[in-house]
């Protein structure tokens, strides 16, 4: 029964793991499509900048929610 409860925790781990390197990886992925509509389209930096910046709030939320999700079912 231990090896179970070990084996459940070292996922919910590796899933949190998952959950924090998606949401570095997508927030970087929102910057590179701001900077290339920035070289597109300069006029329009207020309007890019800041959905850039929501859309980064809206991915870090969500990775964050997913990382005290995996906490509270890890420490159950």
């Amino acid at each position: 029964m231990g090896q179970g409860i070990e084996l459940a925790h070292g996922l919910v781990v590796i899933g949190i793991g998952l959950c924090v390197l998606g949401g570095g990886l997508s927030i970087g992925w929102v910057g590179s499509k701001a900077l290339e509509a920035l070289a597109r389209q300069p006029e329009e930096y207020k309007n890019i900048r800041t959905l850039m910046i929501m859309s980064a709030a809206l991915v870090e939320g969500l990775a964050f929610f997913a990382v005290i999700i995996g906490l509270i079912v890890a420490l159950k």
